[in-house]
């Protein structure tokens, strides 16, 4: 998805390198793991969107399907940002397909950059494309085309992605900048505050797996009973982790070779990556094939939000999927405006902490309803005022594969329900 690409190199560049990566890693195993499996057993469980989800596993007179809204609403937040990102992604790949940006230098790469931020009626175009192929997409069904095109897509961008980073290696003066993300320099945190690289590491594990809002517990519903959940879920986070870390190698030593602060922002992988392509013989083709295969798993995440969207209107109001995609269609046209004229017509916005728009509504998905929504996610399947912790081993363990031990009951119960309000209060203050 798009988080490893974009999201995950400017953070670990913000957070020390090496040593954000240890923490990180070791979050993704005790954190995202267990609670990937505990949405995707919700879903399998089920056979519904959060929207029924809840009501139909927990015990008669509890309250838990009250928590879908709060769900429902995480979703439309991330699609604030989201569609505008995925925008920026595709008119990446106009640029790249008209050689706008070959023979330019740092600063006139950064140019074309604010330039596109700063034009209200570019930012709204592609956004609008991102918001109506999504939901053209989801009107007509995942596994016919989605998923058919995006293995395909995928795989074609994993092996670009290779061929990079190998180039990335081989830039004058990306040394050093290998030296930062590989070699561990715990000093470095201090910089950034030890608290807060280790709460950096712990909110980005929730955001990259898709955890808390229900976008893996839909996809959990869709699953067979073949496999079981843990065997499942390690190939989803093993994938993701070689990808984001791919992703590292590619930017954070191009940074270095070019002068490049690694913990830019949002802008990172829009201004370093087209100095790489201009360095690579037939960069343009390279640079072309990049962004096109970005854009689909810019689509990949977008996509699996707005299924999620769509299927639990379609639970809740029994809505047909037609009218469902319409209706979403708009709502998140109009929410995703905010967030686009946040850098030009209200520029001079600024809301949670001084942040502007992006970063307000990315610190309340990620500081708040994640960890928040994994929070209780974890709580319905390993309490007994929920599903319960035997209903949740019966079905993660059905099928062939890893199983989830009844050993690490105590640490579902106790440990892991700590740490993430540590978390939430961590991301609160």
């Amino acid at each position: 998805g798009l988080g490893n690409v974009w999201k995950f190199p400017y953070i670990c560049g913000k957070n020390g390198g090496a040593a954000f990566i240890v923490i990180y890693l070791l979050c993704l195993l005790g954190l995202g793991l267990p609670i990937l499996i505990c949405e995707y057993a919700i879903g399998r469980g089920s056979n519904k969107s959060l929207g029924s989800a809840f009501k139909m596993l927990s015990p008669e007179g509890t309250r838990w399907h009250h928590f879908r809204w709060v769900a429902y609403a995480g979703n439309y937040l991330l699609m604030m940002f989201y569609t505008m990102v995925a925008g920026w992604m595709l008119n990446y790949f106009v640029y790249s397909l008209t050689g706008q940006l070959s023979g330019k230098n740092v600063e006139q790469i950064g140019g074309e950059f604010n330039n596109m931020l700063s034009t209200p009626s570019v930012m709204i175009f592609w956004t609008l494309v991102v918001v109506v192929i999504s939901i053209l997409v989801c009107s007509l069904g995942l596994q016919k085309g989605v998923e058919k095109i995006s293995k395909v897509m995928m795989i074609l961008l994993f092996a670009l992605m290779i061929i990079m980073a190998v180039n990335s290696l081989l830039l004058d003066g990306s040394s050093e900048g290998l030296k930062f993300y590989l070699v561990p320099d715990f000093s470095k945190m201090k910089e950034q505050g030890i608290g807060n690289v280790v709460f950096a590491a712990m909110s980005h594990a929730f955001f990259t797996l898709g955890l808390g809002i229900g976008s893996m517990e839909i996809f959990g519903s869709y699953l067979s009973r073949d496999c079981k959940l843990t065997g499942e879920s390690i190939n989803v986070v093993i994938l993701d982790t070689v990808v984001a870390l791919t992703a590292g190698i590619i930017i954070i030593p191009a940074c270095f070779a070019y002068g490049i602060n690694p913990g830019a922002g949002p802008s990172l992988l829009f201004i370093t990556l087209p100095n790489v392509f201009n360095q690579m013989p037939g960069g343009v083709i390279w640079e072309v094939l990049f962004f096109i295969f970005m854009a689909f798993a810019a689509f990949s995440t977008v996509i699996a939000v707005f299924e999620n969207i769509m299927s639990f209107a379609m639970d809740m109001f029994g809505w047909s999927r037609n009218k469902t995609a319409i209706i979403n269609c708009i709502i998140i046209l109009i929410a995703s405006l905010p967030c686009v004229l946040g850098y030009n017509v209200w520029s001079d916005l600024h809301l949670i902490g001084g942040r502007d728009v992006l970063d307000s509504e990315d610190f309340l998905v990620s500081n708040l309803l994640l960890p928040l929504g994994s929070l209780i996610y974890l709580l319905f399947c390993v309490t007994k005022w929920g599903w319960g912790f035997d209903n949740y081993m019966e079905e993660a363990n059905t099928g062939s594969g890893l199983k989830v031990s009844r050993k690490l009951k105590p640490y579902f119960q106790f440990v892991l329900p700590v740490l993430i309000l540590i978390i939430l209060i961590q991301g609160l203050m």
